[in-house]
């Protein structure tokens, strides 16, 4: 088996689908739609909708917006390059900081994650299901109740919708990438056709009157109202992190650098903030018009008086939280479980692999309640942002972006990824030390009140560490041969 053409590869470190790709269709439109599709999902709007009652107005959430999504933006370009030159996915582009075995960890630790995102968007999506069923048919209303028919936390019907959500999407994933690909270049798109036809009804119903006032927010003090944009741009980075990490699983496909750095730009700057309008509009109005302010999009749909529009509001916001879920967790999941044996795990394997550990997670209990949001978003952050900082220090300041694209699939002792029997013990080193400190602002008391700004602390604490560390060994002659 080749990695590429006439280069011998290591059976054990490569299949069909870690090997370096060669047919890339994906233009600019395809990473619009890919964001689209992700910003657009229930969790995206719950998310966007759970910083606007943080206590700033509604300027300074944008502005947190705006800065957060810039940061998103910059750090997928900057990992889209490394998976472009070579055309590997994720989990082996990591084999350049953490060695052609070492590289198992952060692809187990992205895989994971993987997995209690893809269970936490599907249990959103099947939510919007319940509630569609509860609007038709009432009687049902029994059954939706987890202490009267519930086992694990969830109601006999809440498993139905779980598990009806959860078979959809893996038939769309079983279908392939290009069949993802054609999946969302839709999927993302149709939302905005929906939340412009439930703007303009909930206008309507308000008398064509729209007011910000209904958040009730006094500006704080400067140096508080400083503190809370920094500490809404955190989650807003958090909230992107995990696809953000692995983005090379689908810069790969791309039909060039430029392709996908504007479709970056125009799905991520632009139409986040765009979204985040109609978002606004939308949470605004639901308190005139309903008496009350709703954060859910699919609630708010289920209250409109026509069956017709709750059908097609309630199918557009599950069909678009299926979309980012295959896209950002399940092919994510796919390629780092697949990481694992290449030589038995295949990308299909690892995404049923995905699958299954969604159920077993329990993703109910995980985001069921909105304090819990900001919390999971910290904590997921804790691990993403090390890896991410680890991967484009090594690339671009360790390696000043030199590679051996058919050494990342070579067990030879003499290659340049194999460091110590195949595992890099700094970028080990580096992983522990900065997940250590983010960690230390949930078990450290006095450090608290930087629990949400865990991303950044995570993310230069990785860079940083790691390129410290690689000095110092280097200086030491402890580190093997480095990529010339």
């Amino acid at each position: 088996m080749t990695a590429t053409s006439g280069v011998h590869a290591d059976s054990r470190l490569i299949n069909e689908d870690l090997a370096p790709v060669t047919a890339r269709h994906w233009r600019w439109r395809d990473y619009l739609s890919l964001w689209m599709s992700d910003i657009h999902s229930v969790a995206g709007y719950v998310t966007a909708g759970s910083l606007f009652t943080m206590g700033l107005p509604p300027g300074d959430v944008f502005i947190a917006f705006i800065l957060g999504i810039l940061v998103v933006w910059l750090v997928c370009n900057l990992i889209a390059a490394p998976s472009f030159r070579s055309g590997a996915p994720f989990p082996v582009i990591a084999r350049m900081a953490f060695g052609v075995h070492g590289a198992v960890v952060p692809a187990v630790v992205r895989g994971v994650i993987a997995v209690g995102w893809y269970g936490i968007q599907t249990w959103l999506a099947s939510n919007a299901v319940i509630l569609l069923l509860m609007r038709f048919w009432p009687g049902l209303a029994p059954w939706a109740n987890v202490a009267l028919h519930g086992f694990l936390g969830l109601s006999l019907l809440g498993w139905g919708a779980f598990l009806l959500v959860w078979a959809l999407q893996t038939l769309v994933f079983w279908r392939g990438m290009e069949a993802i690909r054609h999946f969302i270049d839709w999927a993302g798109p149709v939302i905005y056709v929906m939340m412009v036809l439930l703007d303009v009804w909930l206008l309507s119903r308000a008398h064509w009157q729209l007011s910000l006032d209904v958040f009730h927010i006094a500006p704080p003090g400067m140096g508080h109202r400083v503190a809370l944009i920094v500490n809404a741009t955190a989650l807003v980075v958090a909230f992107f992190s995990p696809i953000a990490l692995n983005f090379g699983d689908f810069a790969r496909y791309g039909k060039s650098m430029a392709d996908i750095r504007r479709g970056n730009m125009w799905g991520l700057p632009f139409n986040y903030v765009a979204f985040s309008l109609l978002s606004l509009m939308t949470i605004a109005l639901t308190v005139p018009v309903f008496g009350r302010m709703i954060l859910d999009p699919v609630e708010t749909v289920t209250q409109i008086d026509n069956s017709l529009a709750v059908i097609l509001g309630v199918a557009t916001f599950v069909v678009a939280t299926i979309g980012i879920n295959i896209s950002a967790n399940f092919v994510s999941a796919a390629f780092d479980f697949s990481n694992m044996a290449p030589s038995r795990i295949s990308w299909r394997m690892g995404g049923l692999i995905a699958a299954a550990g969604a159920i077993i997670v329990m993703p109910w209990n995980l985001y069921a309640r909105p304090e819990l949001i900001h919390l999971t978003l910290d904590t997921l952050g804790m691990f993403i942002a090390p890896l991410t900082g680890i991967l484009l220090g090594d690339y671009y300041i360790v390696r000043k972006q030199q590679m051996a694209p058919e050494a990342l699939y070579s067990a030879s002792p003499r290659g340049p990824y194999w460091y110590v029997n195949g595992v890099n013990p700094v970028a080990m080193m580096a992983l522990l030390l900065s997940v250590a400190c983010g960690l230390s602002t949930i078990f450290v008391p006095f450090l608290g009140p930087l629990q949400n700004f865990s991303w950044f602390i995570g993310f230069f604490a990785g860079l940083i560490l790691h390129i410290a560390l690689t000095h110092l060994a280097v200086q030491a002659g402890r580190r093997t041969r480095p990529v010339s």
